[in-house]
Protein backbone atom coordinates (compact mmCIF):
# COMPACT_ATOMS: atom_id res chain seq x y z
CA UNK A 1 0.00 0.00 0.00
CA UNK A 2 1.46 3.35 -1.10
CA UNK A 3 1.63 6.02 1.56
CA UNK A 4 1.80 9.72 0.75
CA UNK A 5 4.64 10.91 2.98
CA UNK A 6 3.41 14.50 2.86
CA UNK A 7 0.11 13.86 4.62
CA UNK A 8 1.01 11.63 7.55
CA UNK A 9 -0.70 12.48 10.88
CA UNK A 10 1.06 15.22 12.87
CA UNK A 11 1.67 12.77 15.72
CA UNK A 12 3.29 10.12 13.48
CA UNK A 13 6.61 8.88 14.85
CA UNK A 14 8.79 9.50 11.80
CA UNK A 15 8.28 8.53 8.15
CA UNK A 16 7.97 4.99 6.76
CA UNK A 17 11.41 3.57 5.78
CA UNK A 18 11.08 4.14 2.00
CA UNK A 19 9.93 7.74 2.52
CA UNK A 20 12.65 8.31 5.11
CA UNK A 21 15.42 7.35 2.69
CA UNK A 22 14.21 9.72 -0.03
CA UNK A 23 13.53 12.54 2.44
CA UNK A 24 17.05 12.26 3.88
CA UNK A 25 18.50 12.22 0.35
CA UNK A 26 16.63 15.47 -0.29
CA UNK A 27 17.99 17.06 2.89
CA UNK A 28 21.52 15.80 2.15
CA UNK A 29 21.44 17.44 -1.32
CA UNK A 30 20.37 20.79 0.10
CA UNK A 31 22.77 20.71 3.06
CA UNK A 32 25.74 19.70 0.91
CA UNK A 33 24.85 22.47 -1.56
CA UNK A 34 24.99 25.18 1.10
CA UNK A 35 28.17 23.79 2.71
CA UNK A 36 29.99 23.31 -0.60
CA UNK A 37 29.24 26.88 -1.59
CA UNK A 38 31.06 28.26 1.46
CA UNK A 39 34.21 26.13 1.07
CA UNK A 40 34.43 26.55 -2.70
CA UNK A 41 34.34 30.34 -2.47
CA UNK A 42 37.28 30.46 -0.06
CA UNK A 43 39.45 28.83 -2.72
CA UNK A 44 38.43 31.14 -5.57
CA UNK A 45 38.84 34.51 -3.82
CA UNK A 46 42.32 35.25 -5.28
CA UNK A 47 40.96 34.54 -8.79
CA UNK A 48 37.99 36.84 -8.25
CA UNK A 49 40.24 39.61 -6.93
CA UNK A 50 42.32 39.36 -10.10
CA UNK A 51 39.39 39.18 -12.53
CA UNK A 52 37.45 42.07 -10.96
CA UNK A 53 40.62 44.10 -10.27
CA UNK A 54 39.81 44.50 -6.58
CA UNK A 55 41.90 44.13 -3.42
CA UNK A 56 41.94 40.81 -1.51
CA UNK A 57 40.20 42.47 1.47
CA UNK A 58 37.38 43.63 -0.82
CA UNK A 59 37.11 40.17 -2.36
CA UNK A 60 36.49 38.63 1.07
CA UNK A 61 33.10 40.38 1.14
CA UNK A 62 31.89 37.84 -1.41
CA UNK A 63 32.17 35.38 1.50
CA UNK A 64 31.31 37.83 4.29
CA UNK A 65 28.13 39.04 2.57
CA UNK A 66 26.92 35.45 2.29
CA UNK A 67 27.64 34.75 5.97
CA UNK A 68 26.08 38.01 7.19
CA UNK A 69 22.89 37.29 5.24
CA UNK A 70 22.63 33.92 7.00
CA UNK A 71 23.26 35.39 10.46
CA UNK A 72 20.71 38.17 9.95
CA UNK A 73 17.90 35.96 8.64
CA UNK A 74 18.20 32.50 10.19
CA UNK A 75 16.03 33.26 13.25
CA UNK A 76 13.30 35.04 11.24
CA UNK A 77 13.12 32.05 8.86
CA UNK A 78 12.98 29.64 11.81
CA UNK A 79 10.15 31.66 13.36
CA UNK A 80 8.31 31.87 10.05
CA UNK A 81 8.59 28.08 9.65
CA UNK A 82 6.51 27.59 12.81
CA UNK A 83 3.77 29.72 11.22
CA UNK A 84 3.70 28.43 7.61
CA UNK A 85 5.58 25.12 8.00
CA UNK A 86 9.18 23.92 7.73
CA UNK A 87 8.51 22.13 4.45
CA UNK A 88 7.41 25.30 2.67
CA UNK A 89 10.44 27.26 3.90
CA UNK A 90 12.78 24.46 2.82
CA UNK A 91 11.31 24.14 -0.69
CA UNK A 92 11.37 27.91 -1.21
CA UNK A 93 14.99 28.09 -0.05
CA UNK A 94 16.03 25.22 -2.34
CA UNK A 95 14.55 26.69 -5.51
CA UNK A 96 15.78 30.21 -4.66
CA UNK A 97 19.29 28.83 -4.14
CA UNK A 98 19.18 27.55 -7.72
CA UNK A 99 17.98 30.91 -9.05
CA UNK A 100 20.56 32.94 -7.13
CA UNK A 101 23.31 30.51 -8.21
CA UNK A 102 22.39 31.30 -11.81
CA UNK A 103 22.68 35.02 -11.08
CA UNK A 104 26.09 34.40 -9.49
CA UNK A 105 27.25 32.36 -12.49
CA UNK A 106 26.28 35.13 -14.94
CA UNK A 107 27.68 38.01 -12.85
CA UNK A 108 30.06 40.23 -14.78
CA UNK A 109 31.14 42.59 -11.98
CA UNK A 110 31.96 42.54 -8.29
CA UNK A 111 28.79 44.50 -7.47
CA UNK A 112 26.41 42.10 -9.21
CA UNK A 113 28.17 39.06 -7.73
CA UNK A 114 28.11 40.60 -4.24
CA UNK A 115 24.36 41.32 -4.44
CA UNK A 116 23.66 37.84 -5.82
CA UNK A 117 25.71 36.29 -3.00
CA UNK A 118 23.67 38.15 -0.37
CA UNK A 119 20.43 36.73 -1.77
CA UNK A 120 22.10 33.34 -2.05
CA UNK A 121 22.90 33.66 1.66
CA UNK A 122 19.22 34.31 2.42
CA UNK A 123 18.34 31.16 0.44
CA UNK A 124 20.92 29.12 2.35
CA UNK A 125 19.55 30.51 5.61
CA UNK A 126 16.06 29.28 4.73
CA UNK A 127 17.45 25.77 4.19
CA UNK A 128 19.65 25.75 7.30
CA UNK A 129 16.95 27.18 9.58
CA UNK A 130 14.67 24.15 9.15
CA UNK A 131 16.95 21.26 8.12
CA UNK A 132 17.42 19.91 11.65
CA UNK A 133 13.72 20.35 12.46
CA UNK A 134 12.87 18.28 9.37
CA UNK A 135 15.32 15.56 10.40
CA UNK A 136 13.46 15.38 13.71
CA UNK A 137 10.21 14.88 11.77
CA UNK A 138 11.67 12.36 9.30
CA UNK A 139 13.18 9.94 11.84
CA UNK A 140 11.39 8.14 14.70
CA UNK A 141 12.22 9.52 18.15
CA UNK A 142 14.46 6.56 18.96
CA UNK A 143 16.49 7.10 15.77
CA UNK A 144 16.93 10.88 15.79
CA UNK A 145 20.58 10.31 16.67
CA UNK A 146 21.04 8.39 13.42
CA UNK A 147 19.59 11.27 11.47
CA UNK A 148 21.93 13.71 13.21
CA UNK A 149 24.84 11.36 12.50
CA UNK A 150 24.01 11.24 8.78
CA UNK A 151 23.72 15.03 8.81
CA UNK A 152 27.19 15.31 10.40
CA UNK A 153 28.60 12.93 7.78
CA UNK A 154 27.12 14.97 4.91
CA UNK A 155 28.56 18.19 6.35
CA UNK A 156 32.01 16.60 6.76
CA UNK A 157 32.09 15.11 3.24
CA UNK A 158 31.00 18.45 1.76
CA UNK A 159 33.63 20.35 3.73
CA UNK A 160 36.36 17.87 2.78
CA UNK A 161 35.50 17.76 -0.92
CA UNK A 162 34.87 21.50 -1.41
CA UNK A 163 38.49 22.57 -2.07
CA UNK A 164 39.09 19.58 -4.38
CA UNK A 165 35.95 20.28 -6.41
CA UNK A 166 36.89 23.95 -6.72
CA UNK A 167 40.44 23.11 -7.84
CA UNK A 168 39.14 20.60 -10.40
CA UNK A 169 36.64 23.04 -11.92
CA UNK A 170 39.14 25.90 -12.05
CA UNK A 171 41.67 23.62 -13.75
CA UNK A 172 39.39 23.16 -16.78
CA UNK A 173 37.06 26.15 -16.77
CA UNK A 174 36.30 29.58 -15.30
CA UNK A 175 35.00 30.41 -11.81
CA UNK A 176 31.48 30.92 -13.19
CA UNK A 177 31.01 27.15 -13.33
CA UNK A 178 31.56 26.87 -9.58
CA UNK A 179 28.00 28.10 -9.05
CA UNK A 180 26.53 25.82 -11.70
CA UNK A 181 27.05 22.67 -9.62
CA UNK A 182 24.43 24.00 -7.17
CA UNK A 183 21.66 23.81 -9.76
CA UNK A 184 21.29 20.01 -10.13
CA UNK A 185 21.59 19.61 -6.36
CA UNK A 186 18.96 22.27 -5.74
CA UNK A 187 16.54 20.87 -8.32
CA UNK A 188 16.95 17.36 -6.88
CA UNK A 189 16.32 18.68 -3.35
CA UNK A 190 13.19 20.52 -4.49
CA UNK A 191 11.68 17.57 -6.41
CA UNK A 192 12.37 15.01 -3.68
CA UNK A 193 11.33 17.47 -0.97
CA UNK A 194 8.03 18.22 -2.70
CA UNK A 195 7.24 14.50 -2.94
CA UNK A 196 8.63 13.07 0.30
CA UNK A 197 9.09 15.74 2.99
CA UNK A 198 6.28 15.67 5.59
CA UNK A 199 4.15 18.66 6.42
CA UNK A 200 4.93 19.98 9.90
CA UNK A 201 2.77 21.56 12.59
CA UNK A 202 1.75 25.16 11.92
CA UNK A 203 0.43 27.90 14.18
CA UNK A 204 -2.11 29.67 11.97
CA UNK A 205 -3.12 32.04 14.77
CA UNK A 206 0.37 33.42 15.23
CA UNK A 207 1.51 36.55 13.41
CA UNK A 208 5.02 37.08 12.10
CA UNK A 209 6.81 39.81 14.08
CA UNK A 210 8.31 42.03 11.36
CA UNK A 211 9.65 44.60 13.84
CA UNK A 212 11.56 41.94 15.77
CA UNK A 213 12.87 40.52 12.47
CA UNK A 214 14.32 43.92 11.53
CA UNK A 215 15.76 44.45 15.02
CA UNK A 216 17.27 40.95 14.88
CA UNK A 217 18.91 41.66 11.52
CA UNK A 218 20.40 44.95 12.76
CA UNK A 219 21.58 43.45 16.07
CA UNK A 220 23.34 40.36 14.75
CA UNK A 221 24.41 41.77 11.40
CA UNK A 222 25.94 44.94 12.85
CA UNK A 223 27.44 43.05 15.83
CA UNK A 224 29.42 40.66 13.63
CA UNK A 225 30.34 43.44 11.20
CA UNK A 226 31.69 45.43 14.16
CA UNK A 227 33.60 42.45 15.58
CA UNK A 228 35.20 41.97 12.17
CA UNK A 229 36.18 45.65 12.23
CA UNK A 230 37.87 45.30 15.64
CA UNK A 231 39.73 42.22 14.47
CA UNK A 232 41.05 44.08 11.42
CA UNK A 233 41.91 47.32 13.27
CA UNK A 234 39.20 49.54 11.80
CA UNK A 235 38.50 53.12 12.87
CA UNK A 236 37.82 53.01 16.62
CA UNK A 237 35.42 55.95 16.48
CA UNK A 238 33.27 54.28 13.83
CA UNK A 239 33.44 50.92 15.56
CA UNK A 240 32.33 52.29 18.93
CA UNK A 241 29.45 54.16 17.26
CA UNK A 242 28.39 50.87 15.65
CA UNK A 243 28.73 49.11 19.00
CA UNK A 244 26.49 51.74 20.59
CA UNK A 245 23.83 51.14 17.94
CA UNK A 246 24.11 47.38 18.56
CA UNK A 247 23.57 47.87 22.32
CA UNK A 248 20.54 50.14 21.85
CA UNK A 249 18.83 48.06 19.16
CA UNK A 250 19.83 44.82 20.88
CA UNK A 251 18.29 45.96 24.18
CA UNK A 252 15.05 46.85 22.38
CA UNK A 253 15.10 43.48 20.57
CA UNK A 254 15.57 41.50 23.79
CA UNK A 255 12.89 43.56 25.54
CA UNK A 256 10.40 42.59 22.83
CA UNK A 257 11.42 38.94 23.05
CA UNK A 258 10.91 38.75 26.82
CA UNK A 259 7.39 40.11 26.42
CA UNK A 260 6.40 37.94 23.44
CA UNK A 261 4.71 34.56 24.12
CA UNK A 262 6.27 33.16 20.91
CA UNK A 263 9.50 35.15 20.49
CA UNK A 264 11.61 35.33 17.34
CA UNK A 265 14.68 34.65 19.47
CA UNK A 266 13.42 31.55 21.33
CA UNK A 267 14.23 32.77 24.82
CA UNK A 268 11.41 30.61 26.15
CA UNK A 269 13.33 27.51 25.04
CA UNK A 270 16.37 28.71 27.00
CA UNK A 271 14.33 28.08 30.16
CA UNK A 272 14.69 24.34 29.43
CA UNK A 273 17.90 23.34 31.29
CA UNK A 274 19.02 20.65 28.78
CA UNK A 275 18.40 22.97 25.83
CA UNK A 276 20.24 25.87 27.51
CA UNK A 277 23.30 23.79 28.44
CA UNK A 278 23.43 22.23 24.96
CA UNK A 279 23.34 25.64 23.22
CA UNK A 280 26.13 26.96 25.46
CA UNK A 281 28.15 23.81 24.76
CA UNK A 282 27.60 24.24 21.03
CA UNK A 283 28.83 27.85 21.05
CA UNK A 284 31.93 26.87 23.05
CA UNK A 285 32.77 23.97 20.73
CA UNK A 286 32.55 26.08 17.58
CA UNK A 287 34.68 28.86 19.06
CA UNK A 288 37.32 26.20 19.77
CA UNK A 289 36.91 24.72 16.29
CA UNK A 290 37.52 28.05 14.55
CA UNK A 291 40.50 28.82 16.78
CA UNK A 292 42.09 25.61 15.50
CA UNK A 293 40.96 25.66 11.87
CA UNK A 294 42.14 29.23 11.25
CA UNK A 295 45.35 29.32 13.30
CA UNK A 296 46.79 25.90 12.38
CA UNK A 297 47.29 26.60 8.63
CA UNK A 298 49.38 29.67 9.52
CA UNK A 299 51.74 27.48 11.55
CA UNK A 300 51.96 24.79 8.89
CA UNK A 301 52.72 27.28 6.10
CA UNK A 302 54.65 30.09 7.78
CA UNK A 303 56.62 28.11 10.38
CA UNK A 304 56.89 24.60 8.94
CA UNK A 305 57.16 25.85 5.35
CA UNK A 306 54.40 23.69 3.83
CA UNK A 307 52.68 24.55 0.56
CA UNK A 308 48.97 25.33 0.37
CA UNK A 309 48.27 21.90 -1.14
CA UNK A 310 50.23 20.10 1.61
CA UNK A 311 48.51 22.20 4.27
CA UNK A 312 45.16 21.13 2.88
CA UNK A 313 46.22 17.49 3.02
CA UNK A 314 47.35 17.85 6.63
CA UNK A 315 43.95 19.32 7.62
CA UNK A 316 41.94 16.72 5.67
CA UNK A 317 42.11 14.03 8.44
CA UNK A 318 39.78 16.25 10.52
CA UNK A 319 36.71 16.03 8.22
CA UNK A 320 37.59 12.45 7.21
CA UNK A 321 37.60 11.32 10.86
CA UNK A 322 34.37 13.23 11.45
CA UNK A 323 32.81 11.56 8.41
CA UNK A 324 33.18 8.14 10.05
CA UNK A 325 32.57 9.23 13.64
CA UNK A 326 29.31 11.13 12.98
CA UNK A 327 27.17 8.07 12.07
CA UNK A 328 28.83 6.02 14.84
CA UNK A 329 27.93 8.70 17.37
CA UNK A 330 24.35 8.64 16.08
CA UNK A 331 24.18 4.90 16.70
CA UNK A 332 25.75 5.16 20.18
CA UNK A 333 23.13 7.69 21.27
CA UNK A 334 20.56 4.89 21.22
CA UNK A 335 22.67 2.91 23.73
CA UNK A 336 24.43 5.51 25.90
CA UNK A 337 23.43 8.90 27.31
CA UNK A 338 24.15 11.68 24.76
CA UNK A 339 25.57 13.78 27.61
CA UNK A 340 28.23 11.14 28.33
CA UNK A 341 29.09 10.64 24.64
CA UNK A 342 29.36 14.40 24.18
CA UNK A 343 31.63 14.71 27.20
CA UNK A 344 33.94 11.96 25.90
CA UNK A 345 34.00 13.67 22.49
CA UNK A 346 35.00 17.00 24.03
CA UNK A 347 37.72 15.34 26.09
CA UNK A 348 39.20 13.81 22.92
CA UNK A 349 38.85 17.20 21.23
CA UNK A 350 40.61 18.88 24.16
CA UNK A 351 43.47 16.36 24.13
CA UNK A 352 43.88 16.63 20.36
CA UNK A 353 44.05 20.43 20.51
CA UNK A 354 46.58 20.32 23.34
CA UNK A 355 48.86 17.98 21.41
CA UNK A 356 48.52 20.17 18.31
CA UNK A 357 49.75 23.13 20.39
CA UNK A 358 52.91 21.11 21.15
CA UNK A 359 53.91 20.69 17.48
CA UNK A 360 57.50 21.61 16.66
CA UNK A 361 59.19 22.69 13.43
CA UNK A 362 60.73 19.23 13.10
CA UNK A 363 57.42 17.36 13.66
CA UNK A 364 56.71 14.74 10.99
CA UNK A 365 53.60 14.44 8.83
CA UNK A 366 52.46 11.50 10.94
CA UNK A 367 52.79 13.66 14.08
CA UNK A 368 50.39 16.16 12.54
CA UNK A 369 47.97 13.67 10.98
CA UNK A 370 47.15 11.67 14.13
CA UNK A 371 46.67 14.84 16.17
CA UNK A 372 44.34 16.39 13.57
CA UNK A 373 42.43 13.10 13.21
CA UNK A 374 41.97 12.81 16.99
CA UNK A 375 40.69 16.38 17.11
CA UNK A 376 38.20 15.80 14.27
CA UNK A 377 37.07 12.54 15.84
CA UNK A 378 36.35 14.18 19.18
CA UNK A 379 34.54 17.12 17.58
CA UNK A 380 32.20 14.84 15.60
CA UNK A 381 31.63 12.59 18.62
CA UNK A 382 30.39 15.67 20.48
CA UNK A 383 28.34 17.42 17.78
CA UNK A 384 25.94 14.60 16.92
CA UNK A 385 24.72 13.89 20.49
CA UNK A 386 24.71 17.58 21.37
CA UNK A 387 22.49 18.45 18.41
CA UNK A 388 20.26 15.51 19.28
CA UNK A 389 19.87 16.82 22.84
CA UNK A 390 18.91 20.25 21.53
CA UNK A 391 16.15 18.89 19.32
CA UNK A 392 14.93 16.16 21.69
CA UNK A 393 14.52 18.60 24.59
CA UNK A 394 12.07 20.88 22.75
CA UNK A 395 8.32 20.50 22.08
CA UNK A 396 7.41 19.34 18.56
CA UNK A 397 5.65 22.62 17.75
CA UNK A 398 8.84 24.56 18.54
CA UNK A 399 11.12 22.50 16.29
CA UNK A 400 11.57 25.42 13.90
CA UNK A 401 12.77 27.74 16.66
CA UNK A 402 15.05 25.06 18.09
CA UNK A 403 16.56 24.39 14.64
CA UNK A 404 17.18 28.10 14.12
CA UNK A 405 18.75 28.45 17.56
CA UNK A 406 21.00 25.46 16.91
CA UNK A 407 22.32 27.03 13.70
CA UNK A 408 22.61 30.47 15.31
CA UNK A 409 24.74 28.93 18.08
CA UNK A 410 27.06 27.51 15.43
CA UNK A 411 27.32 30.82 13.58
CA UNK A 412 27.90 32.80 16.80
CA UNK A 413 30.62 30.38 17.87
CA UNK A 414 32.36 30.45 14.49
CA UNK A 415 32.21 34.25 14.27
CA UNK A 416 33.56 34.79 17.79
CA UNK A 417 36.22 32.15 17.13
CA UNK A 418 37.39 33.99 14.01
CA UNK A 419 37.51 37.27 15.94
CA UNK A 420 39.48 35.75 18.84
CA UNK A 421 42.04 34.33 16.39
CA UNK A 422 42.51 37.76 14.79
CA UNK A 423 42.93 39.38 18.21
CA UNK A 424 45.42 36.75 19.41
CA UNK A 425 47.48 37.12 16.24
CA UNK A 426 47.49 40.88 16.81
CA UNK A 427 48.64 40.87 20.45
CA UNK A 428 50.63 37.63 20.85
CA UNK A 429 54.19 37.16 19.61
CA UNK A 430 53.93 35.88 16.04
CA UNK A 431 55.82 32.61 16.65
CA UNK A 432 53.55 31.72 19.59
CA UNK A 433 50.20 32.91 18.20
CA UNK A 434 49.11 29.51 16.85
CA UNK A 435 50.17 27.63 19.98
CA UNK A 436 48.31 30.17 22.14
CA UNK A 437 45.18 29.89 19.99
CA UNK A 438 45.25 26.09 20.26
CA UNK A 439 45.73 26.21 24.04
CA UNK A 440 42.79 28.60 24.40
CA UNK A 441 40.75 26.23 22.21
CA UNK A 442 41.79 23.28 24.37
CA UNK A 443 40.68 25.12 27.53
CA UNK A 444 37.31 25.92 25.93
CA UNK A 445 36.91 22.26 24.97
CA UNK A 446 37.54 21.25 28.59
CA UNK A 447 34.88 23.71 29.80
CA UNK A 448 32.46 22.39 27.17
CA UNK A 449 33.09 18.82 28.37
CA UNK A 450 32.05 19.88 31.89
CA UNK A 451 28.90 21.56 30.51
CA UNK A 452 28.08 18.41 28.55
CA UNK A 453 28.36 16.02 31.51
CA UNK A 454 26.30 18.44 33.65
CA UNK A 455 23.28 17.49 31.55
CA UNK A 456 23.28 14.02 33.14
CA UNK A 457 22.62 15.58 36.53
CA UNK A 458 19.88 17.78 35.04
CA UNK A 459 18.10 14.76 33.63
CA UNK A 460 18.15 12.98 36.98
CA UNK A 461 16.39 15.87 38.70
Amino acid sequence: MNVDCRYLPSDADGLPPHCRAWAMTCLACAISMSILDSYIMNIVLPTLAHDFKITPSTATWIVNGYQLAIVMSILPFASLSEIIGCRRIFLTGSIMFCVTSLFCAFSDSFTTLFIARIFQGFSASAIMSVSVALIKKVFPKKQIGRGMGINAMVVSISAASGPSIASGILAISSWHWLFSINIPLGITAFILGYKFLPRTDRDNNRKFDYISAIANAITFGLLFYTLDGFAHHGSLVRLFIQLGVVIIVGYYFLYRQFHDPAPLLPIDLMRIPIFRLSIFASVGSFIAQMLAMISLPFYLQNTMGMSEVMTGLMITPWPVAAMFMGPLAGYLIEKISPAIIGCVGMILFCVGLFFLSRLQVHSTHIDIIWRVALTGMGFALFQTPNNSEIMASTPAQRSGGASGMLNLGRLVGQTFGTTVVALLFSFVVKDKATATSLLVASALAAITAVISIARVRRKKK
